[in-house]
């Protein structure tokens, strides 16, 4: 995404986490994944990104940006996201989920194990 739309980002992710635990925010992202993917193909491509991205509020995006956040998750190099790519990109772009989890995992390792990242 370009700096600017990164600026602008409102990260709600936090806040839905808190609201609706670990299984509920997997499940919101799971319709988020439903709502933006090519039905066809069962994945989401540029295309059907762009088709969609107006449903989540991002209809002001570039073609560059929409390209650019496929290609961000995108780990198997098919050039579309499928439900656990999505998945793993949404926590990537929100930081501060991302530093609860590093916390999170932390506490644990320490706590079972004795053992400090």
């Amino acid at each position: 995404m370009a700096t600017s739309r990164k600026s602008n980002f409102n990260d709600f992710l936090p806040l839905m986490a808190e609201k609706l635990g670990g299984d509920g925010l997997i499940g919101e992202l799971c319709k988020g994944f439903q709502l933006l993917m090519d039905r066809d193909k069962g994945v989401i491509t540029f295309e059907s990104l762009k088709k969609n991205s107006a449903l989540l509020g991002l209809q002001d995006l570039s073609d560059d940006d929409l390209k650019g956040m496929v290609k961000e998750g995108d780990f198997d190099g098919d050039e579309a996201l499928n439900q656990m790519e999505f998945c793993v990109l949404m926590f990537r772009l929100s930081p501060e989920l991302m530093e609860q989890s590093q916390f999170l995992l932390e506490q644990v390792l320490h706590q079972e194990f004795n053992f400090s990242l």
